[in-house]
């Protein structure tokens, strides 16, 4: 699971109530009399839970004050209507971080939520759902936190991880056996895959010693064929318009990993509300 340590949940906070605070903080709230309350948060849907600490420390960097307890755990599924957390203190404090605890939240629970729809879906299979790089700028991490709470694993974190030569490098070079042989040669160490569209790039390349084969966008017939030539001399991934849909035909294949960026680009944010109990 990717590991999110306190220190880094404690930055993101802070700059996210930067950016909702400055310059001048919460001028609606003052206008409300701020007296202690007590307040309940709810999830609106069936889903996943992420995030908790996330929001914890929104409301103790607000308010030191202020008591929060959670009443699940991250990676749990939970129904329309449980109470994951309730929290007291002072209504300006509480009110001034809602909205930016509860965005960590719904980010992180909508990542987990679809990535673990994806697990299900290739339940039985010996295949495995993966994300990608496609993440939202600077939120990369509390994603990939997301999808390993929904039963996911994790690409490459950054283009330092790992040599994974796409159709575009191809392109460049011209040539992908030659390309694949420099990769290989200065790999020093690194994991290397290398990205097809088409069996006749597979079959330029069968017999360099590399580690994995991405196929991207292939029909399932000719994935199918792919995944049988090269499952002896390299693990196997597929991507490439990958669905709800059609994940469990191509678990079928045979194709050991299957990376999808729907579930970190296009993931919709869980519904949660907090509401007052007195």
């Amino acid at each position: 699971m990717q590991k999110i340590n306190q220190k880094y949940i404690k930055s993101i906070v802070r700059q996210a109530l930067r950016e909702d605070l400055s310059p001048s903080g919460d001028i609606t709230t003052r206008n409300i009399k701020n007296k202690k309350i007590i307040a309940k948060i709810i999830a609106g849907q069936n889903c996943i839970v992420g995030g908790l600490n996330f929001v914890k420390e929104t409301f103790k960097i607000s308010d030191k004050q202020i008591s929060f307890k959670i009443k699940t755990k991250d990676g749990r599924k939970v129904n329309k209507g449980k109470v994951i957390a309730i929290l007291s203190g002072k209504a300006s404090s509480i009110l001034k971080s809602e909205r930016v605890g509860l965005n960590f939240l719904g980010l992180i629970s909508g990542v987990a939520t679809i990535t673990n729809k994806f697990v299900k879906k290739v339940k039985g299979k010996a295949c495995n759902i993966y994300c990608t790089r496609k993440t939202f700028p600077n939120l990369r991490l509390i994603q990939k936190y997301g999808v390993t709470l929904g039963g996911g694993n994790n690409h490459r974190f950054n283009l330092s991880d790992e040599i994974l030569i796409k159709d575009n490098h191809i392109a460049v070079s011209k040539d992908i056996r030659a390309l694949v042989k420099k990769a290989i040669k200065n790999s020093k160490g690194k994991k290397i895959t290398v990205e097809v569209d088409n069996l006749n790039q597979l079959n330029k390349i069968l017999g360099l010693k590399f580690n994995r084969i991405l196929f991207d966008n292939m029909s399932l017939k000719n994935l199918k064929k792919g995944v049988k030539i090269s499952k002896k001399f390299y693990e196997t991934e597929a991507s490439g318009g990958v669905t709800l849909d059609n994940v469990k035909s191509i678990a079928a294949t045979g194709v050991k990993r299957i990376s999808v960026g729907q579930i970190t680009h296009s993931a919709s944010a869980v519904d949660f509300k907090l509401d007052f109990i007195s």
